[in-house]
């Protein structure tokens, strides 16, 4: 069951138990002096700037795969065992449960998608917001940080007047 060189592999976990997988992981892998079979844990999330209620704006990270871990491992019977028996972890992503090691091509999509994001509108370009509490609203664009995906909108309201709002640039679309 052993492959000489470590590669990507995907745990299935309970929902909100990714990141204590992915602690428990390390913590076992540091105690046990395993750091030659399993390197890398990694719980890929972004950041999203969100409006509460209140209208107070946060920023908050968010789950790029909610309920899933990632493990960079030398499948054996050690490393394989490991992460099944961890707390939380309900099997490996393959047939059968068996561990099916990502293709090169697979880690550089899912990097990929994870810092893409084409911005295809301009400051002073009318908009509608899609997602959150302001969905449906109008704004025109103030401002654009490609760097962190957010912009600042100029949201108005049922009077006219204009708010400025930061929000992800997904969160938008041209008018």
């Amino acid at each position: 069951m052993a492959d000489s060189e470590a590669k990507w592999y995907i745990l299935h976990t309970y929902s909100g138990y990714e990141n204590k997988v992915a602690t428990d992981i390390m913590k076992v892998v540091e105690n046990r002096n395993l750091q030659n079979l399993i390197s890398d844990v990694a719980v890929p999330t972004t950041k999203k700037t969100v409006t509460k209620d209140s209208g107070k704006v946060v920023e908050v990270e968010e789950k790029v795969y909610p309920g899933y871990v990632f493990v960079k491992m030398v499948k054996t019977d050690e490393s394989w065992q490991l992460c099944r028996s961890t707390r939380g972890v309900t099997g490996f992503v393959g047939p059968e449960g068996k561990p099916t090691p990502l293709s090169e091509e697979e880690v550089r999509n899912l990097e990929h998608s994870a810092k893409e994001t084409t911005v295809s509108f301009e400051i002073g370009e009318k908009v509608v917001i899609r997602q959150g509490v302001l969905e449906g609203f109008e704004g025109v664009v103030k401002e654009i940080d490609a760097d962190s995906n957010t912009v600042v909108v100029d949201v108005y309201n049922m009077f006219g007047e204009a708010t400025p709002t930061s929000m992800e640039i997904t969160a938008i679309r041209k008018q």
